[in-house]
């Protein structure tokens, strides 16, 4: 059952943010909702940071008529994970988005345009540091946990290395502490994708550059699913719809990806889609340092990570490679290899895999 009706908030910022390219962004928005009461001391705060192309729609729905709730309705609510009879639950939409935080779609106050490409490139540090003008225009030192998966999870990394003193917990789903070359290629294709379609338009479209954001899209989402998942669902059936030996014929795997990438289209704006890319592709928990070590030595809160066994845009091997260094500095670090054959996305298909984990590893840091 969903958790309810909810209303999406709108944060305004008059000051100026210094990105890590040294470039200003200002004024900043920042679209965010919450579940559950702030207490009085406002310390029962936990903040989930979203995936890729996510939003800050994290549970509930807007009115009754919506058919889809939020993207992790399942563990939101009394009695679920994120518990509202006993936290205060946040989630905000990064900037550099398309739903309502400050992006190149917005209106750039200078121009009275939209961004578009004169949008700054922002990294994932930015994303956070946006999170921090939100904590304290809340009023809101320290945050029981901040949990994420994917792009969700590096955000939460940066919490945990960059703002220690302001989270208690940090639990990490599916994260990496740099993409490496296969990923970035990857990316690199959908880019292209986007690039070559002649709606594009160097950023100045009117309207979504529909086939080159449906492809980088179906290109994307092949990287967040399994073999053994694909085969499952698909096999190498063919589309009841099409002839076998009919040259535009389909497998039902490719229609899957059409209809996937096309529907994406309608929801997702272009420009963002590359932002947000290019944000995941610079991402490395080590910037500035000289080595892992030295990056995760500020840690001060408990961390806990999962990794899914075939997840292969993110393997284990990348989430083994932090907890091995954390275990080597001596920090609190708890971590588990998921058995799944969702491939990247069972962080969000497979929440009752890793439920009762979370729940334990709360009930301690609480303690």
């Amino acid at each position: 059952m969903a958790y309810g009706i909810v209303t999406p908030q709108l944060a305004k910022f008059d000051t100026d943010l210094r990105l890590e390219s040294g470039r200003i962004l200002g004024p900043i928005e920042i679209a965010y909702e919450t579940y559950g009461t702030l207490n009085a001391d406002r310390t029962n705060a936990i903040l989930v940071t979203h995936a890729w192309t996510g939003s800050a729609h994290l549970a509930g729905r807007y009115n009754e008529e919506e058919k889809r709730a939020g993207w992790w309705d399942e563990i939101v609510g009394p009695g679920r994970l994120l518990d509202t009879d006993r936290y205060f639950i946040i989630c905000t939409n990064v900037i550099g988005s398309c739903f309502g935080s400050t992006g190149p779609t917005s209106i750039n106050p200078k121009t009275g345009k939209r961004y578009n490409l004169s949008f700054p490139v922002i990294t994932v540090r930015d994303m956070v540091n946006a999170q921090v003008l939100l904590m304290d225009q809340l009023g809101i030192n320290r945050l029981v946990c901040v949990l994420g998966g994917s792009m969700g999870g590096m955000q939460a990394l940066e919490w945990a290395t960059q703002h220690p003193d302001r989270i208690g917990s940090a639990v990490i789903l599916a994260a990496t502490p740099r993409p490496s070359a296969q990923a970035i290629s990857l990316n690199a294709v959908a880019r292209w994708a986007i690039f070559n379609d002649p709606n594009w338009k160097k950023g100045e479209y009117r309207k979504n550059p529909k086939d080159g954001l449906a492809l980088a899209r179906g290109i994307g989402h092949i990287t967040f699913l399994s073999d053994e998942s694909m085969t499952t669902k698909f096999g190498r059936r063919f589309s009841a719809r099409d002839g076998q030996f009919d040259f535009f014929g389909q497998f039902e795997v490719e229609r899957y990806l059409s209809y996937n990438g096309y529907n994406f289209v309608d929801r997702f704006d272009a420009n963002s889609f590359l932002y947000l890319a290019k944000a995941l592709d610079l991402y490395d928990v080590s910037l500035g340092c000289e080595s892992m070590e030295e990056a995760f030595a500020p840690v001060t809160a408990p961390l806990q990570f999962f990794a899914f066994t075939s997840d292969w845009l993110y393997p284990p091997a990348q989430t083994e490679e932090m907890v091995e260094v954390l275990k080597k500095l001596g920090k609190e670090v708890d971590y588990h290899l998921i058995t799944s054959s969702y491939g990247h996305d069972a962080f969000l298909l497979e929440h009752e895999t890793f439920t009762p984990m979370v729940q334990t590893f709360l009930e301690n840091v609480e303690k």
